[in-house]
């Protein structure tokens, strides 16, 4: 199995990524998803502080690598040749994946701060913000589990700095190039 993963600031387009992705038949793990799951299991209300506080409790917990910890089973029960990986935040968690799925490829997705704080305003997602100020403490907690780090270790790179069609298509070459999309 081929295990594809995907990094970059928040907003910047990994979720975008990952539709396309599966909309090529490509399953997707969602590392969100995992912390999601936790929040609710805790009965917590699912927004922005819940979540950093229990990735961060997680983390002090288990490792920096808590999060991708809990993917490796989810991954394994892929029955799939490809499997792609939203939401790497940090260097332990590519660490892990790769000791874990030789080949781990990973692709960053960048896009400027403005362009990723329009996108925030218009998704409406449950731990979403409005503020530039929101999105620059979003962004310092995240650096702070490494994934500036991260970013830094990936293999290829997309810019989302245009349209969703222009992301749309340069996200469908990229994995058609790499064999990995129908």
């Amino acid at each position: 199995m081929k295990v594809i993963g995907v990094v970059g600031m928040p907003a910047s387009g990994k979720g975008e990524f990952s539709k396309i992705a599966s909309g090529m038949g490509i399953p997707v793990i969602v590392m969100g998803d995992m912390i999601r799951k936790a929040v609710r299991e805790a009965g917590l209300e699912p927004n922005d502080t819940n979540f950093g506080a229990t990735a961060n409790r997680l983390r002090a917990e288990r490792g920096m690598d808590a999060i991708a910890q809990l993917c490796v089973p989810e991954i394994r029960n892929q029955d799939a040749p490809v499997v792609l990986v939203d939401g790497i935040r940090g260097d332990t968690e590519i660490s892990l994946f790769r000791k874990n799925f030789s080949g781990f490829l990973v692709i960053s997705i960048d896009s400027s701060f403005e362009n990723r704080l329009a996108r925030i305003a218009v998704r409406a997602r449950s731990d979403d913000f409005t503020t530039a100020d929101a999105l620059h403490n979003r962004d310092s907690r995240e650096l702070g589990w490494g994934l500036g780090k991260a970013l830094a270790m990936a293999d290829l790179h997309l810019v989302n700095d245009g349209t969703l069609d222009e992301f749309t298509k340069n996200v469908q070459d990229l994995l058609k190039r790499l064999g990995q999309g129908s």
